[in-house]
């Protein structure tokens, strides 16, 4: 059984900057497309960003140019760099298959930028 673990959160101030990890367990992470999701207070689950198995990636319009994806398949790791954090960016950070394909998602991890 597939199981995600959410790290790197925590409260910053706006301008601010955090890593978010995210462990994946019960498969090897190289088979898959990735992405990262978030959950603001209140609103629907969107998806932030995706990291294809060959490295590419792909941004939602209001992250692009301040955070970064990226993988390392060989610790079944995924990464999400945040840069110039924004109020808006509060929320809880979810990964999984871009599709939400795992059903078991993990507890995520929340940032919460102050302004």
């Amino acid at each position: 059984q597939v199981q995600l673990v959410e790290s790197g959160g925590g409260v910053v101030q706006a301008g601010g900057s955090l890593r978010l990890s995210c462990g994946v367990s019960g498969t090897l992470l190289r088979f898959y497309d990735m992405a990262w999701y978030r959950q603001a207070p209140g609103k629907q689950r969107e998806l932030v960003a995706i990291v294809t198995r060959q490295g590419s990636t792909n941004y939602t319009d209001s992250v692009k140019g301040r955070f970064t994806i990226s993988r390392d398949n060989n610790r079944n790791t995924v990464y999400l760099q945040m840069n110039n954090l924004k109020p808006e960016d509060t929320a809880v950070y979810y990964c999984n298959q871009p599709n939400g394909a795992w059903d078991t998602w993990g507890k995520g991890t929340l940032v919460t930028v102050s302004s």
